[in-house]
This record gives structure tokens, C-alpha cells and sequence, in this order.
């Protein structure tokens, strides 16, 4: 659904590009992750992607349609909830944004007030659909930013930082309507968020992007098991923590982290344990989160 290819910018005399030669590929119907630190080109990416920026060379294509030579057929395909709260009109109601927003994109007004019924009803809204988004909480906004968005029902969809800023009843809101989009739907959505639960939660793929290039690029499942560490375990005791043991007490358990050159040896340490008299209560191999990862992917020295 969304084909980038060797896309690269350029900004006047820069010593480097923004973007360098970036390529991807995301299905139909997935939620794929884009993310990268401040300055990563990741937001430059974003922007070829929205036709706001003209590339140096590459291309992007939305829905089979090429952003620069088809720009009109190509954001037919495209809805954005950009980061910040004033994606919408703050002194008209939600009903009237997204009737706003539905005309704005050519729906006649009768598939405008079907569609933004069920859309307000699925976000929570429809009781407060009559009144003025200024007075909303920032949650509220959001989803009728989500709302106005969607209007047109596009295929694909771009949610920059969607959760944040959010209390966690609309965090939830918010996350199962971008999981029903896909699933449901069959909607592209395109998250970029610095929340990485958010995205480890949600994403079928994900990739990362430092210094204008792709580093990764990979199901979420296969990025985090690459990065798990084969030599490090916890294991946790009841009490505390043997002589010759360090370990973290809470609420009467010691998780004590060990490292061992080869698996078989965690054995040993338990072993170790129990000639203590220690009582085991779990034994587990540490598994990196999306932030483990994320961190060790943007700090690696480059090999440039």
C-alpha cells in the first residue's frame, strides 16, 4: 500500500542528506512503526510522503498512485493526524469539524453525516458531538482529530504521537480503533510515536531510521528476539538475596540478574541457590523491550 523507493532530500548546501536513499515497503492492512530521534530524517520522510516536500530523488507511492507526477489521486488515499492539539477547529463542534472536513474532501453531505455518525459514536463522542472542541479535554480533541481524518475513509492513515498527552481510558480508546482500523478495515496505518509500548503493543513491523538512513526494518517479533540477550537471566528467590548473590528485594522476592557464557550454566547458579536454602520461584531469560532495542539501534557507532 505504500512503496518507498530510495527516496532521498537534500536541503540546499547541508553536508549530509536529511534522507538518504530510504526505501520501504507496508501492506495493506498492517500497522507498521516508523520511528527515529530527533533529526533522524524521519519527519522529512513523513513530509515526501504527504506531498509537503518535493524529494531530491526517489519516490513514494500511496495506493499505487506516485506522490509528485499523480499528487490528487495519491492523497485520496491519505489521512493524517499530525502531533499537537489544532488538527481541528476549536470553535466549531465536533459534529461540525468532521462535516466540515467530509465536505472538504468531496463526500456529498449525505455519506458525510452517515460516516461521521458511526465515527463519533465508535470514538465515545456522538453525546457531545454538539459541542465546541475548544472545551474538550485533550483526549477529546484527539478523537475528533481521529475522526476528521477518517472521514473519507482512506486507505491509508498517518498518526503521529496519537496517545500522547492522553489519559489511559482514551489511550485505550485510541489504540483498540487503531487496531479495528486494520484488522477491521483492512487500513494502513502508519504510527509514528515516541511512546514505544505504544508501538511494541501495536505494530506488526516496525522500522527505525538515524542520520537520514534505515537501520532496521523488521516484524516486531523478529526485531525484539534479535536483540534478546542469550547470557543474561533472572532469577527470582523468596527472601533475600544468599552471600555472594546481589539482588533487587521487593515485597519479600530478590530478583538476582546473572550472566553466564553458556545457557547450561544458569543451572549451576541455581544449583548454587538452592544449596543455600534458597526457595526458587522463577527462572526467565531477559527479553529486551522496543526501547532496549530502539536505544541500542540509534547508539551503535556508525560504520559510515
Amino acid at each position: 500500500m505504500i512503496e518507498i523507493d530510495a527516496l532521498t532530500k537534500v536541503y540546499g548546501s547541508a553536508p549530509a542528506p536529511a534522507v538518504d536513499e530510504v526505501s520501504l515497503r507496508v501492506p495493506a492492512g498492517s500497522v507498521f512503526g516508523f520511528l527515529g530521534p530527533n533529526g533522524a530524517g524521519k519527519t522529512t520522510t513523513i513530509k515526501m510522503m504527504a506531498g509537503l516536500v518535493t524529494p531530491t530523488s526517489g519516490r513514494v507511492s500511496l495506493g499505487g498512485f506516485d506522490v509528485v507526477r499523480q499528487r490528487s489521486d495519491a492523497m485520496a488515499q491519505f489521512g493524517a493526524v499530525l502531533e499537537g492539539s489544532r488538527n481541528v477547529y476549536w470553535s466549531l463542534s465536533a459534529w461540525h469539524n468532521v462535516m466540515y472536513f467530509g465536505r472538504l474532501k468531496g463526500l456529498r453531505k449525505a455519506q458525510v453525516r452517515d460516516r461521521a455518525q458511526e465515527l463519533l459514536t465508535g470514538l465515545g463522542l456522538w453525546d457531545r458531538r454538539d459541542d465546541k472542541v475548544g472545551g474538550f479535554s485533550r483526549g477529546m480533541q484527539q478523537k475528533v482529530a481521529i475522526a476528521a481524518a477518517l472521514i473519507a475513509d482512506p486507505a491509508i492513515v498517518l498518526l503521529d504521537e496519537p496517545t500522547l498527552g492522553l489519559d489511559v481510558e482514551a489511550t485505550r480508546t485510541v489504540k483498540d480503533w487503531i487496531t479495528g482500523l486494520a484488522r477491521d478495515k483492512g487500513t494502513t496505518v502508519l504510527l509514528t510515536t515516541h511512546q514505544l509500548d505504544v508501538v511494541q503493543e501495536l505494530c506488526d513491523r516496525v522500522a527505525v531510521i538515524r542520520r537520514g538512513r534505515l537501520v532496521a526494518d523488521l516484524p516486531t517479533r523478529e526485531l525484539l528476539a534479535r536483540f534478546r540477550e542469550r547470557d543474561r537471566y533472572e532469577i527470582r528467590v523468596e527472601g533475600t538475596a544468599p552471600a555472594g548473590f546481589d539482588g533487587v528485594t521487593r515485597e519479600g522476592v530478590t530478583t538476582i540478574s546473572v550472566r553466564v557464557n553458556e545457557p547450561d550454566e544458569v543451572y549451576g547458579v541455581v544449583e548454587r541457590l538452592r544449596g543455600h536454602g534458597v526457595v526458587l520461584e522463577s527462572l526467565t531469560q531477559v527479553q529486551p523491550d522496543l526501547e532496549d532495542v530502539f536505544l541500542a539501534l540509534v547508539n551503535e557507532p556508525s560504520h559510515a
